[in-house]
């Protein structure tokens, strides 16, 4: 991820359009996330709510910065490693890196920078 090449911005979160994806019940996902993203620079900075039973259809080979806000999220690694995100608390991984897939019981509300 390079950051550079744009201006000092404010995002009012509420503001910018949301988008509904609901996992496929093909690839074994359910329940549904709501995105608001913004492109700036070649990098996507969204604002993500997984409902309640979120389970993601696919694992996942982008690299991210997660930083939870509410809720709770469960991430699986492809070498079935887990790790639970709680309010206050991140994760990140690199473009290629470890295939990962993520869920929730509770709903969670998540900053990404992908």
């Amino acid at each position: 991820m390079d950051i550079s090449g744009f201006p000092f911005g404010a995002i009012d979160w509420k503001d910018v359009e949301a988008v509904e994806h609901t996992a496929s019940a093909e690839g074994g996902g359910t329940g549904s996330a709501i995105w608001r993203t913004l492109e700036v620079g070649g990098v996507r900075v969204r604002m993500v709510e997984y409902s309640p039973g979120y389970v993601s259809d696919h694992w996942c080979q982008k690299g991210h910065i997660v930083l939870c806000i509410a809720g709770e999220l469960q991430t699986e690694l492809k070498d079935g490693r887990r790790f639970t995100l709680r309010p206050g608390m991140s994760f990140h991984v690199a473009d290629g890196g470890e295939a990962h897939r993520s869920s929730t019981e509770v709903g969670a509300r998540l900053f990404i920078v992908d």
